[in-house]
């Protein structure tokens, strides 16, 4: 007899595992990110910066084209932070963030990209590439 209690789902949207690098923009300052998944309604993301529960914030990275039905494209989106986790096992104090994305839209192709380093889901600390602050 399991005396687990039954789990209940409230994910709306199907989610997509994504490893890619982020812009989080918030409170006039850019700051590089880490995507752990995505879906159509939400991104949960790692990041080496707080960001307190209802903070606002735009997100900037290449939509994956198993969301698009397409081609992968440039995307800035706009949310809310639902939560937050601290990863206290790695040195470098990653947190996780969870987002409700309330809108976004597609970037022009050409949008100028901007380099950074970025902390992977591992912590790994990698040279990428993410889109440049508005």
């Amino acid at each position: 007899m399991s005396t687990e209690p039954n789990r209940l789902e409230r994910r709306a949207a199907q989610r997509f595992e994504v490893h890619q690098p982020l812009a989080v923009h918030f409170e006039a300052q850019t700051v590089p990110g880490f995507i752990q998944d995505l879906s159509g309604r939400g991104i949960f993301f790692y990041a080496e910066t707080a960001l307190p529960q209802g903070a606002v914030v735009e997100l900037t990275f290449i939509m994956p084209s198993e969301i698009t039905l397409g081609e992968s494209m440039p995307v800035r989106c706009r949310g809310r932070v639902l939560r937050t986790s601290s990863d206290s096992a790695h040195a470098s104090q990653r947190n996780g963030i969870a987002v409700l994305l309330d809108s976004y839209h597609y970037l022009p192709a050409n949008e100028p990209l901007t380099q950074f380093v970025r902390v992977s889901a591992d912590g790994v600390a990698v040279v990428g590439s993410g889109l440049a602050p508005r």
